[in-house]
């Protein structure tokens, strides 16, 4: 036997290893459709109503309408840039009607909040009875339409027709609800009227949201109620309390049902009275381009303050 065949035989006769299969693949990963389809019916709505209607009115703010031959010549239509912007800024009335509704804010949110609060605070407590009926009872306001609810106060406001304004007059008091001097805050009463009861239904529903555990924590330790309303209920009501804030602040910036109907019974609500009454009066008289640009002042205004806000909240929170 040669030693090659030795060789051979040997090489046959070792055992041969098997390597082993490399594994499969994994299948591509399917991204999840899910969060998407359930943020759809807010996007739509959003991008469709919100979106597109302020960026149309952006476009329509950077031109001007021109006349050729006089006022009743041609009309023509032509890009203006930031003109318009300019002219609002400038305009004495509209910054006016600004520095009225900021001062409007300042005072009328933080008495609504305040009473929200109190209510919500009154309807969760222990000793609070018919919590339903109260409940139904406070949010009723905010049901009913803002032009009815201002018609309503309109009567009441009204000295020729107000049981209240007489019986304030037989005890000597002579308010003038309509006048200059008291138009504000007799708006203010409007929407505080109307708003109190639609935020004190979202702090009451943040309230249900905390552990009863924590309360009956609190009595073992000697705590009243009073103690625990201020030390952990509204502590932990910040959220909600931030909430219904940016959600005023929005409302009051957008100030216009309650002055246009106190509009057509007195005087002292000009057309000029808000900012949204500024741009509604210059469109209702053909004014188009002026009007865009000083909605979109005001919708930039809105989110300045929206987000100033919630970077101050913010900020106190995390100090």
């Amino acid at each position: 036997m040669t030693a090659d065949h030795t060789a051979v035989t040997a090489v046959t006769a070792a055992p041969q290893t098997k390597t082993a299969p490399r594994p499969a693949p994994p299948p591509p990963r399917r991204r999840n459709l899910a969060p998407v389809l359930f943020l759809l019916p807010f996007f739509v709505p959003f991008v469709l109503f919100t979106l597109v209607p302020v960026g149309y009115a952006f476009y329509q703010s950077l031109l001007r309408t021109e006349r050729t031959g006089g006022t009743f010549g041609r009309k023509t239509t032509v890009f203006a840039g930031f003109e318009q912007y300019a002219e609002v800024l400038g305009d004495p009335e509209f910054l006016g009607s600004a520095g009225r509704v900021l001062l409007f804010g300042l005072v009328q949110i933080p008495v609504m909040l305040l009473l929200a609060l109190v209510l919500a605070l009154l309807l969760d407590s222990t000793v609070a009875r018919l919590k339903r009926f109260f409940r139904i009872a406070y949010f009723v306001p905010y049901g009913i339409p803002g032009v009815i609810a201002a018609l309503m106060w309109a009567f009441l406001y009204d000295p020729r027709l107000s049981p209240i304004v007489e019986l304030l007059d037989r005890a000597g008091a002579h308010p003038d609800f309509l006048g200059s001097s008291m138009m504000l805050w007799s708006i203010g009463n409007i929407v505080t009227w109307t708003y109190t009861g639609y935020n004190m239904l979202i702090i009451y529903a943040a309230l249900q949201a905390i552990p009863a555990d924590i309360y009956e924590a609190a009595r073992m330790d000697g705590a009243s109620e009073a103690k625990i309303a201020w030390r952990i209920k509204v502590p932990i009501l910040r959220p909600a309390l931030i909430l219904t804030g940016v959600f005023s602040i929005i409302g009051t910036l957008q100030l216009f049902t309650e002055p246009q109907v106190l509009r057509s019974i007195s005087t002292s609500v000009t057309s000029t009275y808000t900012p949204n009454l500024a741009a509604y009066s210059l469109a209702s008289a053909n004014n188009y381009h002026e009007a865009a640009a000083m909605s979109v002042t005001l919708a930039l205004a809105t989110f300045v303050l929206s987000f100033g806000f919630l970077k101050l909240t913010g900020r106190k929170a995390g100090s």
